[in-house]
This record gives structure tokens, sequence and C-alpha cells, in this order.
């Protein structure tokens, strides 16, 4: 039974994305807007890497932080070399999905963003995230230094301190080389809004943040 439950899961998440490759033509995007590298360009700006499961919904949530200019799905904290989605998604590669988040530190400050990452995920639970099991889609942040790592850590012993969770299974590790999903991928949300909310509602990720965290987000 766990097995077929595992594979239904599965199943869902894949089928809000058959035929998005060849539709891709067809996304309707403003040539006049700026993009997000001429926008980054603009200001100083550093990075962060967090994984919490789907990497849509992770850059969906981080997008809407002020401050933020930027998040890019992508894969990192395993081995295989240039990974592709179907790496991933099978299993075994040890990459997470994951989020290169580019913000103005002048606006937000990475203490803000563990803040934000840790009450828009499930830290409780190892080797899933909401209705996606396996090890690639187990939670982590990938620190750039010691520096960084004292500040999850310290992060960490506050929430454990304070409450309301009493255990946190989330990785904490040392950034590695990020490879950025396919194109299809990202701005998932923005490009295939119906698609996205009929998944993100259907595995259950809102209801399960506020039952964890007491409150919605």
């Amino acid at each position: 039974m766990k097995s077929l439950y595992r594979s239904l899961q599965h199943v869902l998440r894949h089928a809000v994305i058959v035929g998005i490759t060849g539709m891709a033509c067809l996304v309707n995007v403003n040539a006049q807007a700026p993009s997000a590298s001429a926008k980054a360009s603009a200001v100083k700006t550093a990075t962060a890497v967090f994984a919490g499961g789907c990497f849509w919904c992770v850059e969906a949530d981080f997008e809407k932080l002020p401050g933020v200019l930027a998040a890019e799905s992508g894969y990192t904290g395993g081995k295989t070399l240039n990974p592709t989605y179907h790496d991933v998604s099978a299993g075994g590669t040890g990459h997470t999905e994951a989020v290169k988040v580019t913000y103005d530190p002048a606006k937000v400050s990475y203490a803000v963003l563990l803040d934000y990452f840790w009450h828009h995920i499930d830290p409780t639970v190892k080797d899933k995230q909401f209705c996606d099991t396996g090890n690639q889609y187990r939670s982590a942040i990938y620190y750039k230094d010691e520096a960084q790592k004292a500040l999850i850590e310290a992060s960490k012993a506050a929430i454990l301190t304070k409450g309301p969770l009493k255990e946190i299974q989330t990785e904490i590790a040392q950034e590695g080389v990020f490879y950025p999903a396919e194109e299809y991928h990202q701005d998932y949300y923005k490009k295939n809004p119906l698609r996205y909310k009929y998944y993100r509602f259907n595995c259950g990720r809102d209801a399960r943040v506020a039952q964890v965290w007491g409150k919605a987000n």
C-alpha cells in the first residue's frame, strides 16, 4: 500500500506538467518588462540556496518576499553531473529540488530569508515535503561559509527553544554546484497558474504549513 500511495503522489505531480514542454512557445512573455538579471545587475546582490520540496512552490513563495529580486529552480546537493528533472525526480542522484534566491541585502537580510523559509515548509519530516516523498524532496539549507552556517544553526536553535516545533529534520549542508532546472520549470506558477494551484492545493502544502506553525503563511 505504501508503494501504491507513493506512486499516486508521483502521478499527481507529473500529471500537471504533461505537455508543458510542447506548449512553451504559447507562453505570453512581455518583451518590455525588465528581466530578473537586469534588475539584479542594478543593485548589489547576494544569493542563497534552499530546498523545501516542490521547487515551483518554494520559488513562488520567495518571489513574494520584499527584497527578493529573483528565484531560480534547480538541483543541488548530490553528485550526479548535469542532472535533469527526470533524473532527480526518479531518485538516486542525491540532489534535491532546490531554489537559488537572488536578493538585495540592503532590503532583506539573510536572517529574514531563513525565518521566511522555515515558516513556509514542514521541517519536522525527513525525506519528504507534503505529498512528495523521497530523498530528492528533503528540506535543506545550503550555506556558503561558516558565518552563514552559524546563522542557520542559531535560527534552528531559536525555533526549537521557543517552539512550536520539538524537532527539525531539515538538512544543513555546504553549498555546492547548483544546476538550473529546465526552462519550463522556471516561473511555473506564472506560466501555468491553474495547474500550479491545482497541484499546490491537492498536495496539501498550505494546509500542512498552517498546521505545523499554527497559522497561515
